[in-house]
């Protein structure tokens, strides 16, 4: 994978980021690629350069229950500061909010009900994703989502999806405040010439 994992001094400077505002939301890609399969991990054979190596790992499921234990669970952050990183943030960013991202009147009944001392450790058994392996095997975590709702119904208990097929829906995603165009470059690069001189029209750098 790459970025590599990055040595403790490292993920200190991250989790200050998290703490202050730096970060606005907590994600990553999540890397589909199992090691027993003809075009994963290890088609080029089990010595193959590392350009020649499926990239990235898998990590989707267990990603907020991760940030919730090593997170709320110690300290670092607070409960609303990982409720804003998973999904309030992500909700405004996307022009979804309030209809995301908040428990309000009018807003859609998403919910994830979370048990703050339920002890779970990682089994790639346990988890969802159709892949082979967890690179979280064996780790034992606390704090674990028990209950989930979308639009008020109930699609995941216990560790099972219990929702029915066909129930999502469309969203619209419109413009935030957070994303809308300036009207103006803020760079001395002109689109139109390629030149990083800016151009005769009037065009000024901010």
């Amino acid at each position: 994978m790459q970025s590599p994992p990055r040595d403790k001094a490292n993920q200190e400077q991250i989790w200050q980021g998290l703490e202050t505002g730096v970060f606005d939301v907590f994600s990553s890609d999540h890397a589909g690629y199992r090691y027993d399969d003809p075009e994963g991990k290890m088609k080029h054979g089990p010595n193959a350069p590392f350009k020649k190596v499926a990239n990235g790992v898998p990590g989707l499921e267990v990603r907020t229950a991760l940030l919730f234990s090593e997170g709320v669970g110690k300290g670092r952050i607070d409960l609303p500061k990982f409720v804003a990183l998973t999904a309030t943030n992500a909700a405004k960013l996307y022009g979804l909010h309030p209809r995301k991202g908040t428990i309000a009147v009018g807003s859609d009944a998403d919910l994830a009900i979370w048990d703050p001392e339920k002890e779970v450790t990682i089994r790639q058994s346990m988890i969802h994703d159709a892949m082979d392996y967890t690179p979280y095997e064996g780790k034992t975590i606390k704090g674990w989502p028990v209950t989930t709702l979308v639009r008020g119904e109930v699609v995941a208990e216990a560790g099972e999806f219990v929702g029915a097929a066909g129930r999502g829906r469309f969203l619209r995603c419109d413009i935030s405040p957070a994303t809308v165009p300036l009207g103006r470059r803020t760079i001395a690069f002109d689109p139109a010439t390629g030149s990083a001189e800016p151009s005769k029209h009037g065009d000024h750098v901010h």
